[in-house]
């Protein structure tokens, strides 16, 4: 008995000390954005820590914000996360990011990482690099950095065909930032108000044409362009930043090096880009634990800034980092980020971009002369930023809710008070038992999340200031926000938008659909098991894999559309100019409806081939032997067959159709101009992109389910009123 008590405690206290040791503890978990060569240094730098396990989760940077707003008050998010410093204004206003503490060590980190990442006295972060533009040369193709940005031209007949003498972001006010700067611009003023707009931007956005017109830089560019162009030769230059020599690497066929910025010889003065101050944050409950800001000191000490630097050309925010003499991108990118413009941390700031990047797209693209599409530009960020609805009052609310609920208390008691009712109850209480997991199930998934987005939409505001404003979201979104009821944006331009691209997919999926399916059903036809399973293929792929493919097909300067264009040009002599699918409003749109009915019609080939399968073979024979001809017999006998099945599908496609985010957003982005986004892309765009407007938002999908909620009702009640009765029904 002895030994089996003390066997007993031998073991518990083997558990106990499992239980204990930094395998069993509680993980701390860590997100970040990175890729590529910064993923691997972080897991180099980790490798080092000897406290709790450290759970590391990558997260897309467009989807960042979003995904700690959702996890960190609810306990699910990292205790330490890794993001950029223009974000600590938002941060702390959502309060998912508490104050460093002694994880800042004091007397190492450069004065403007340092002011940076401290508000109102205190120190929201720790520094880890510091990041911005500058300049890159292919020194196959260029020897010699030029004085000013207009040396460039310079180069224009003297490199090979195809071959452009700078890539340059243009199409983002991020990359536009540094010539911006050089014409005394600034995105934010000291109050906060939006800078965009007036003479410096005006010069900025006519010098960026400038350069697109003499073919410079490519027309539409991107940073996936600027990566692409500079990898394969076909840049002499490029402005980008750390990332790009990430991408590059030691093994890449073109010969770099790094140097600032130029000056404009328009002005006289440098290029001074956004800088942007790379830190580690730490949750309010990350804050809390002594382990979170251990590790967050790690992630910030010297040892990992040197790790770090042997991964990418990112200086590291401390000054007690020595740069060797083989770290030339490292001193050059030092060196430029003493001249870089730190960008504002606070929570206006991520409200600069849309405004922005829209009007320089509108401009460029030549739908709008530039003071028009800056004054467009300024009217968009005022208007996120227009003062919220006043407070209503929720007693008429309370009163309309209660009356519902003694409503329907009264016919639940009217209704128990007939003879039958507890009879026809216990008969059916079996039935109920079965059906009881599946109402809960929709009530906890649907119904729930209904009433909780109903509710949300009569409200504004954030967390801080969230106040009940009743209908007035409705009636600002009905009413266009006092603006013309056609205009950009205005929800029943969106909604005409919305209509019209609905009822053409539908079109074409039916009718696609449907011609594939009766050719596949001929019994005739040679491997009509292969040519199903190949047209399924649309269907299957994930849609947003499907959207993105497409979408790199459209690109203007190296889509696959525009390559076919250019062979063409080659084999017949032709001089066909490729197309800015994304300039007009007709070619995006065109450009969405092709992806979407790439991806809507074998579903409707389904459903049309199974309903086929129900049309009788001996009616179509006695319509043959009738006279009836081909068109006939599909007109007067198959047609009316096969509606019954068809229009669920078709109901069912029209409501996929109406909400299709996937494509709208991933393809044209809403460009030009927003002209072509539908109603749920632009709920989303109220909702994450314009100061977080999610009672706005939340109006917006209580129309949409409203109008699809009704046109569907109406359209049973009109169905079942003209199916005329059966013949038992008559006797």
């Amino acid at each position: 008995m002895k030994a089996k008590s003390a066997l007993f405690a031998t073991l518990l206290l083997t558990l106990l000390m499992l239980l204990g040791s930094p395998a069993f503890a509680a993980p701390i978990r860590l997100w970040h954005g990175y890729r590529g060569d910064e993923e691997k240094a972080l897991e180099a730098i980790l490798a080092s820590w000897k406290g709790s396990p450290v759970e590391t989760l990558a997260v897309p940077y467009d989807a960042y914000l979003t995904k700690l707003a959702a996890a960190i008050p609810v306990g699910e998010g990292p205790d330490v996360y890794i993001d950029s410093h223009e974000r600590l204004g938002e941060l702390r206003a959502r309060k998912i990011v508490g104050p460093a503490g002694d994880a800042l060590e004091p007397g190492v980190f450069s004065a403007p990482a340092l002011a940076a990442v401290t508000l109102d006295g205190v120190p929201w972060a720790v520094p880890l690099s510091q990041k911005c533009l500058a300049l890159y040369i292919n020194t196959d193709l260029a020897k010699e950095a030029p004085d000013t940005l207009e040396d460039l031209a310079g180069l224009i007949g003297k490199l090979p065909p195809g071959t452009y003498p700078l890539v340059y972001e243009v199409k983002h006010v991020y990359g536009m930032a540094a010539l911006f700067s050089s014409f005394g611009g600034t995105l934010l003023d000291a109050n906060d108000s939006y800078g965009f707009f007036g003479p410096p931007a005006e010069q900025t956005l006519a010098f960026a044409r400038d350069l697109i017109d003499r073919h410079v830089i490519p027309d539409d560019a991107d940073g996936a362009l600027v990566t692409s162009f500079f990898k394969s030769g076909q840049a002499a230059y490029a402005v980008s930043g750390p990332w790009l020599a990430a991408d590059l690497g030691d093994k890449s066929p073109v010969k770099w090096r790094v140097v600032p910025l130029p000056k404009l010889r328009a002005t006289g003065q440098p290029m001074r880009p956004l800088l942007t101050v790379e830190s580690v944050m730490l949750s309010p409950k990350g804050a809390e634990k002594a382990e979170a800001r251990a590790l967050a000191r790690l992630l910030a000490s010297a040892e990992a800034a040197q790790i770090r630097a042997r991964f990418g050309p990112t200086p590291s925010a401390r000054v007690d980092v020595t740069i060797g003499a083989g770290d030339a991108p490292v001193q050059v990118f030092a060196l430029q980020a003493k001249t870089a413009i730190p960008m504002s941390s606070s929570p206006t700031m991520h409200a600069v971009w849309d405004p922005a990047d829209r009007a320089i797209a509108k401009f460029l693209r030549r739908n709008a002369t530039a003071d028009v599409a800056l004054s467009e530009g300024k009217h968009r960020f005022d208007d996120v930023h227009r003062p919220l609805p006043p407070r209503a009052s929720p007693v008429p609310a309370l009163l309309a809710v209660g009356v519902i609920g003694l409503v329907l208390a009264f016919q639940w008691v009217k209704r128990s008070r007939e003879e039958d009712w507890s009879t026809q109850l216990r008969q059916s209480w079996s039935s109920y038992r079965y059906v009881l997991h599946a109402v809960l199930a929709v009530g906890l998934l649907v119904i729930v999340p209904l009433v909780i987005g109903a509710t949300t939409s009569l409200t504004a505001g954030n967390d801080e200031n969230l106040r009940y404003v009743g209908f007035a979201n409705f009636i600002s979104i009905l009413t266009a926000r006092g603006g013309p009821l056609l205009a950009s944006g205005s929800f029943y331009l969106v909604l005409l938008v919305t209509l019209l691209w609905t009822a053409c997919n539908i079109v074409f999926h039916v009718g696609i659909g449907a011609a594939l399916a009766l050719l596949l059903s001929r019994p005739t036809l040679r491997f009509r098991a292969t040519y199903r399973v190949l047209l399924i293929i649309p269907w299957a792929v994930p849609s947003y894999v499907t959207a993105l493919a497409w979408k790199g097909m459209f690109h203007r300067e190296v889509g696959a559309i525009t390559g076919l264009i250019l062979g063409i040009n080659r084999l017949f002599g032709t001089s066909v100019e490729p197309i800015a699918w994304f300039s007009r409003f007709s070619t995006a749109f065109v450009a969405n409806l092709t992806t979407n009915i790439w991806l809507g019609f074998p579903f409707m080939m389904v459903v049309t081939l199974g309903a086929l399968t129900g049309v009788p073979d001996d009616v179509l024979e006695a319509a043959r032997v009738d006279g009836a001809t081909r068109w006939q017999r599909l007109r007067l006998v198959t047609l009316p067959i096969i509606r019954p099945t068809l229009a669920p599908a078709v109901t069912l496609g029209a409501i996929w159709t109406f909400n299709m985010f996937n494509v709208v957003f991933l393809v044209s982005g809403g460009d030009p101009d927003g002209t072509t986004d539908i109603l749920v892309s632009e709920a989303y765009r109220w909702a994450f992109t314009r100061e977080n407007q999610y009672g706005y938002a939340a109006a917006y999908a209580v129309l949409i389910f409203l109008m699809l909620f009704l046109t569907t009702r109406s359209r049973g009640a009109k169905k079942i009123a003209a199916t005329p009765p059966s013949p038992a029904e008559v006797v």
